[in-house]
């Protein structure tokens, strides 16, 4: 289906100005703080992904609001709300009363901080970065897409788990919030009637601190100072006590704990593999295809980009032969002379429109890479639909494990199948976007927006027809920026659906729509 699109598929570039026309930088999101569509009161009772139930960690019951504990901080939160500064006041509004959101755009600035190819040693040589040497240099990490795409999902998974659980002990102990039980108190945000204990933000603030200092070893010390901002905002709200915040903060460590422990364990630790095991790797496929990339990149780098990604653990997807695409064409096939033939003319008649959907999608080096453009999407959707934490966090967690499956499939593919891209088969073939240091076949960036896409769709089904419009056109600008083959985005395509079709089952299964 979408092979017959590819010719006609430029009507989509307007849609993109429907959203933004501005360089794909993470910016902070310019928004109010807003009344939730709904308060999901049986959050609790949702399926979370590292935990059995949201009841799996234990949290100890709230003192009496009564009780002379209780009435002790809250004339504590009485005086600071009293003597707030203006930079606190500034703090308060920003934080917002749905701060999944403030942590996604914390996590989308690192990755593009840190999204910049390890340079050169003076001798000739060439270093990755390590995390067990984080300053380096070089420093690590380097936040490429396959990188980003599993620091997201570990950040967004344990987001979620840990609001299922705060979630079904609000709801269990039903502690009012203190403006609901004192009219003196002036709530910064819009009241609702989720109850106070424990924290949700405090969740949030524990869970990203933790997720994110060991993804961005470098930046412990400014999550450190954000999260000290983030909990402070909670009392100055007036939406919590004290008592509220160190029972988030419990629940949030606890799980981080958990999203760490598989972190460790998932094989991501070996995708950067050596010169030896990458040779090794692309001889093989020389002699099961009798074709084999190789990197044009100049200067170029020993190895290519984690050549073992493909073998990390994934989140819903059984293993990688499930969405492993069929074999690319043949070198001296109708299909791939055919294909010469459109880039060889794309390449001729580089139209104003096909540039600029070209660079539109480039999310290249300092920027938050394919992974990080679908996070602004749903960001911005996630606004527009005024979603509680709890929801907000799961529609980032299912659709960044789509994503990092996404990508985990694609990986698998381009190194099974180590197809040479355009720039090394047709002679004296530019690009307008870059040399990629990975195989061609098929596209990350057709993979993993269609993966993004498809969840979106399912969660926002008003906007499936405008997001798999966006995957499409995705999919088509690497094909216009000379990176890759028109089959590469068309079967790549298909391949992120069919990761996403796991992921939505799985969520149309967790209760959240029941």
């Amino acid at each position: 289906m979408l092979l017959r699109k590819i010719k006609t598929i430029l009507f989509l570039g307007g849609i993109l100005l429907l959203v933004s026309c501005e360089k794909e930088l993470p910016t902070f999101l310019e928004y109010q703080s807003y009344a939730f569509s709904e308060n999901d009161e049986a959050g609790g009772t949702w399926k979370p992904i590292l935990i059995s139930s949201g009841a799996a960690i234990s949290l100890d019951a709230p003192k009496s609001t009564t009780s002379s504990e209780y009435q002790a901080e809250l004339a504590d939160m009485k005086a600071a709300m009293g003597q707030m500064t203006s930079e606190q006041r500034q703090s308060v509004s920003y934080w917002t009363s749905n701060p999944v959101t403030r942590w996604n755009e914390i996590a989308l600035e690192l990755i593009a901080k840190y999204n910049l190819i390890p340079g050169y040693n003076e001798d000739g040589t060439y270093t990755l970065p390590s995390p067990a040497s984080p300053e380096g240099p070089p420093a690590f990490p380097f936040a490429h897409p396959p990188y980003a795409s599993r620091a997201l999902a570990y950040l967004s998974v344990a987001q979620f788990d840990g609001l299922v659980s705060a979630w079904h002990y609000k709801y269990a102990y039903k502690r009012a919030a203190p403006y609901q039980q004192d009219a003196d108190i002036d709530y910064a945000y819009e009241q609702s009637t989720i109850p106070s204990y424990p924290s949700d933000g405090a969740v949030i603030a524990a869970v990203s601190r933790e997720i994110l200092s060991v993804m961005f070893p470098l930046e412990k010390a400014y999550l450190e100072q954000r999260e000290a901002e983030h909990l402070q905002s909670l009392v100055l709200s007036g939406g919590n006590v004290a008592s509220d915040v160190e029972a988030g903060i419990s629940l949030g460590k606890k799980i981080s704990s958990l999203a760490l422990a598989r972190a460790a364990n998932d094989g991501m630790k070996n995708a950067q593999a050596p010169k030896a095991v990458s040779d090794s790797i692309k001889a093989a496929a020389f002699t099961r295809f009798g074709w084999q990339w190789d990197n044009l990149e100049l200067p170029t780098r020993p190895v290519g980009l984690t050549p073992l990604f493909g073998k990390v653990k994934m989140w819903n997807v059984p293993n990688v032969l499930a969405t492993r695409p069929k074999a690319p064409p043949a070198l001296d096939s109708p299909e791939y002379l055919e294909d010469v033939r459109i880039l060889k003319d794309y390449a001729a008649h580089v139209t104003a429109e096909r540039r600029r959907i070209a660079n539109f999608w480039q999310d290249g080096l300092g920027t938050y890479t394919p992974p990080g453009h679908w996070n602004r999407f749903a960001r911005d959707f996630i606004v527009k639909y005024k979603m509680n934490p709890l929801r907000s966090a799961r529609t980032f967690a299912y659709m960044n494990m789509a994503i990092m499956d996404g990508g985990i499939s694609c990986w698998d593919a381009k190194y099974y199948y180590h197809y040479p891209r355009p720039i090394q088969m047709i002679k004296g073939f530019k690009t307008i976007a870059g040399t990629p240091n990975f195989p061609s076949y098929t596209s990350g960036h057709s993979v993993f927006s269609a993966a993004a896409a498809e969840v979106l769709a399912y969660i926002f089904p008003q906007e499936a027809s405008l997001v798999r419009g966006w995957a499409e056109e995705a999919a088509i600008s690497r094909v216009y920026g000379g990176i890759h083959w028109t089959f590469d985005a068309t079967v790549g395509t298909e391949q992120g659906r069919d990761v996403a079709r796991y992921t939505v089952n799985v969520a149309k299964a967790d209760g959240a729509d029941q």
